[in-house]
């Protein structure tokens, strides 16, 4: 099965045909340095790293650019804020930006350009867009003229008549119609000032991701260009505008887009507290469980952050312990081989359908989850069978190499073992038959059951599953 892709610019799932062979030029936008990012960023940054590495695992060579915005009317208010320069704020936090990706093992993109670098190609753009009618200078400023350019809307659905509806009229704006949106915007006093035809300014917020994506990707149409629902409209919509208008050809053929997240029912917002930095999550989650929240949920959906959820992420990760630990004890120490099983075979090929359909981390998960229900299942009942290691060495080798190289699971180094908890309940529990202490056994088979691990008595001993 090839690769299908909800393409956000025709509404529906298409067959992924990179431009080039099995090249594929990938663009996500950033972040805009100001504040420490938060948990909702943490989807678009983990998501599209996902994808890439899926990509990357199906036998594509992937360019993956991904920039930052380090000038805005965000870092300038908090520099004036905490009364520092516009640059040592931006400066500051792209460092705590890359501890993060760091601490949440995330790979960084292949290019991570700053805007405030790439400063110079944004004004030859911006002029080639004047010399070809589709702009206009205003008063210092330059504006880009929607109704010049006939397929605006197109990525959004939305006629022009219809988004003037909702638009907001700025007081004294000197542009030709509501909907134009600013390339070039001049400087006030005081402010971070670069030279250009129409006096000291800097460049617009969507004017950054034409050129960067174009010039760091060394094309003029990208294969993939991600982002955030949120994004849709106005400012993908003005990429596509600004960059089509100059070059005259399809700036990206596959649009992504990832859902929005709540926490706790309600939209993110730093004045009610309802608001989480990667760094105070990291703080009380561990990265996997973070990750595995994310998995849940196809990437377009919506979804809502709370502790029930990352108690069902731990959950779900103590499925995989409880696996590791079981074939860890077993084939430690011993020479084995791993032994191909129709079980394995079966869920590897459901993991790789379901992430060739539109990436569905969700049911690529359950592929995951039912090869250790199997396994498990092997274990406990084919001691006999002559490939009995071998076929658990396979099944756990095909679990580890798919969640740690495909959705970056695991990538922390620790030795495969039960949580602490557990193992000291199940110990507990083994020392107590030996001294055929039956009451205490069985008060600590109903704690185990409570936290979700069933306990069995046979031939071989003690096991355990979970359930």
């Amino acid at each position: 099965m090839s690769i299908q892709i909800h393409n956000s610019l025709s509404g529906k799932k298409e067959e992924f045909i990179p431009i080039k062979d099995k090249e594929v030029r990938m663009y996500t936008c950033g972040i805009t340095v100001y504040d420490r990012s938060h948990i909702g960023h943490v989807r678009s940054l983990y998501v599209f790293d996902v994808i890439r590495a899926f990509l990357k695992f199906s036998g594509y060579n992937v360019i993956f650019v991904r920039n930052i915005t380090d000038i805005d009317d965000k870092i300038i208010d908090r520099a004036n804020e905490t009364k520092r320069s516009a640059s040592d704020v931006s400066e500051e936090q792209i460092r705590f930006y890359y501890e993060d990706l760091k601490a949440l093992g995330i790979t960084p993109g292949d290019v991570e350009p700053k805007a405030t670098e790439d400063i110079p190609d944004m004004i030859t753009h911006i002029q080639g867009l004047i010399e070809k009618g589709f702009a206009y200078p205003m008063a210092g400023d330059v504006y880009f003229d929607v109704r010049a350019f006939k397929d605006y809307g197109k990525l959004s659905g939305q006629s022009i008549e219809k988004m003037h509806e909702a638009v907001r009229i700025e007081k004294n704006s000197q542009k030709k119609d509501p909907l134009d949106f600013v390339l070039w915007k001049s400087s006030k006093v005081g402010e971070p000032t670069w030279d250009s035809p129409w006096g000291g300014g800097r460049p617009g917020w969507h004017i950054e991701c034409s050129c960067m994506s174009m010039k760091h990707l060394h094309t003029h149409t990208l294969d993939i260009h991600a982002g955030g629902r949120d994004l849709i409209f106005p400012h993908h919509e003005n990429e596509i505008a600004q960059s089509e208008a100059l070059t005259g050809v399809t700036f990206a053929k596959y649009w992504i887009h990832h859902g929005l997240l709540t926490i706790n029912g309600q939209k993110m917002s730093k004045s009610t507290g309802n608001f989480i930095t990667i760094e105070q999550a990291l703080s009380k989650y561990s990265v996997d469980e973070i990750k595995m929240f994310f998995l849940f949920s196809h990437y377009a959906s919506n979804i809502d952050f709370s502790e029930e959820k990352i108690l069902e992420a731990r959950k779900a990760l103590n499925k995989f312990d409880v696996l590791f630990y079981r074939a860890s004890g077993l084939i430690k120490g011993k020479n084995v081989e791993p032994v191909q099983a129709g079980f394995v075979s079966k869920y590897k090929h459901e993991f790789m359908q379901a992430m060739d359909d539109d990436f569905n981390t969700s049911k690529a998960l359950a592929a995951l989850f039912s090869l250790i229900n199997d396994t498990n299942t092997w274990i406990d009942q084919n001691t006999d069978d002559p490939n009995y290691l071998g076929v658990i060495y396979h099944a756990v080798d095909i679990l580890e190499n798919l969640a740690r190289n495909i959705f970056g699971l695991f990538l922390q180094e620790k030795e495969k073992e039960l949580p602490a908890e557990l193992k000291a309940l199940l110990e507990e529990r083994v020392q107590a038959r030996e001294l055929k202490n039956f009451k205490r056994s069985d008060e600590l088979r109903v704690m185990l059951k409570e936290k979700g691990v069933a306990v069995e008595d046979g031939k071989n001993g003690q096991t355990w599953r979970w359930i």
